[in-house]
This record gives structure tokens, C-alpha cells and sequence, in this order.
């Protein structure tokens, strides 16, 4: 019985120790991703310039792609009036991206609030219509 016992705790503190390691090595694989999302730049684009169209815009993802997505975004009256997610590696939740775009749609800024909980993944996804937006500014 004793044997037994022993046994089996040292099998516990083993994987114990190997589920401590794979968070570990999780944590240090995104990090260097999470610092590149918290730092990310989002243009100030002036919506008064912006042309009449459809426009797709793209956002690479970051330095390991984890939220790479594309957008297009339909410029009416000279207004943002529709934003619709074509790609996204990560698969958000439609609520997350309707969300997020409405703000968008309804400040006619990128400068809005980002999503709770969800900071990094929310920069991406205005990256990529930031992009849409610059392309629109030129035609």
C-alpha cells in the first residue's frame, strides 16, 4: 500500500512539473507577441478625405501571424458605413468583431475603445482597416 502511495504522488508531482513547464514555454512563446499587439500603433486618419468605395485592407498577423485577418471596408457619402471581417486566422466571435466595428462605423475614427479583454486582439483588427481606410484616402 505504502508503495503504491508513493507511487502515485510521484506521478502527480510529475506531471505537475511538465504542465508547469508547457506554461511556461506558452507564456514565453506569446510574450514577445503580446509586447509587438500592446505597442501597436493605429494611424489617425482623417475621414473627411476618404473616397467612395470598397476597400480591403490586411494586417499580417504580427511577428507569429497569430491574428492575421483581412477586412473590407464599403466608404459611403464619404462615411465608413460597413466593415466586414473576410479573414482571420484566430477566428473571433462575430459579437467581438461587430463590436469593435460599430464603434468605428459610429465615431468615424479609428481612435475608439478597444474591446474588454481583448486590447491586443482589437489593435489587429483595426490595423487591417486602418489599411482599407489609407487605400480609400487615395483613390
Amino acid at each position: 500500500m505504502m508503495k503504491r502511495r508513493g507511487k502515485f504522488r510521484m506521478i502527480v508531482l510529475v506531471l505537475v512539473v511538465v504542465i508547469l513547464l508547457g506554461l511556461g514555454a506558452a507564456i514565453i512563446f506569446t510574450e514577445g507577441e503580446r509586447r509587438e499587439g500592446r505597442n501597436l500603433p493605429i494611424a489617425v486618419i482623417d475621414f473627411k478625405k476618404l473616397h467612395d468605395g470598397t476597400y480591403i485592407g490586411e494586417y499580417e498577423g504580427g511577428m507569429k501571424k497569430l491574428r492575421a485577418n483581412k477586412v473590407q471596408v464599403i466608404v459611403s457619402s464619404g462615411k465608413v458605413t460597413e466593415i466586414k471581417l473576410l479573414e482571420a486566422k484566430n477566428k473571433p466571435s462575430t459579437k467581438f468583431t461587430e463590436e469593435l466595428y460599430d464603434r468605428v462605423i459610429k465615431a468615424q475614427s479609428l481612435q475608439v475603445d478597444t474591446v474588454s479583454s481583448a486590447t491586443i486582439t482589437s489593435k489587429a483588427y483595426l490595423k487591417s482597416v486602418e489599411d482599407a481606410l489609407l487605400k480609400a484616402q487615395i483613390n
